[in-house]
């Protein structure tokens, strides 16, 4: 093996790591979990943060394993472009009724807020997705991270980094081009933090 095919070999691995590490799934459950943080009540409201994950995260995923299995998705990063709309209103449809449980158990504010933001973010990527291929793995890391030093403080800006590394590793691996990473990057970290943001401060306060 040459000097250049190692190199190659080891850039891919590096890739393929950050892409299932970071996936959005993942990405998203950690967001949510923490995001009790935002009011009083902490660790003990965790819990609810986990509620959130399962119809937002969990449920998803567990049914688009299914589908992977069955053939009728070619895999778990749904890289065809034409799945990921019916898939994102899938998680649309698991999303709303997570929304009506979390309403039923009086779950926190901050945790329904980034709920919300999620949602805003999964049908922006669903009314995209027919069009346009938009990075989900960038979108999701930017906003879990701009989210996390918002919530957290200027300490975790490091989870900044990430940014960049999950898009170089989807650019990497075809996945997305350089401009869909990087539009997926800014929807994440402006529009879909931004909405959290504004949500929390009206309903938390």
């Amino acid at each position: 093996m040459t000097a250049s095919g190692g190199s190659i070999r080891v850039k891919n691995r590096t890739a393929r790591w950050l892409t299932e590490v970071f996936q959005p799934p993942v990405v998203v459950s950690l967001q949510l979990l923490i995001s009790p943080l935002a009011e009083a009540g902490f660790p003990g409201s965790i819990g609810y943060g986990a509620l959130a994950a399962l119809f937002v995260c969990v449920v998803p995923l567990v049914v688009l394993l299914v589908l992977v299995r069955l053939g009728k998705v070619t895999d778990h990063h749904v890289s065809d472009r034409k799945q990921r709309a019916p898939v994102l209103l899938m998680a649309l449809a698991s999303i709303g009724v997570g929304l009506l449980v979390l309403s039923a158990v009086d779950a926190p504010s901050s945790v329904v807020a980034m709920v919300l933001a999620v949602v805003g973010g999964v049908a922006v990527l669903a009314a995209v997705s027919p069009f346009w291929k938009m990075s989900g793995h960038a979108a999701a890391m930017s906003c879990a991270a701009v989210v996390s030093v918002l919530m957290l403080g200027p300490a975790w800006a490091p989870l900044l980094l990430l940014v960049p590394a999950v898009s170089w590793s989807r650019v990497v691996l075809r996945a997305h081009t350089l401009a869909q990473v990087v539009a997926g990057s800014l929807f994440g970290g402006v529009v879909m933090a931004g909405i959290w943001w504004l949500l929390r401060s009206w309903l938390v306060g």
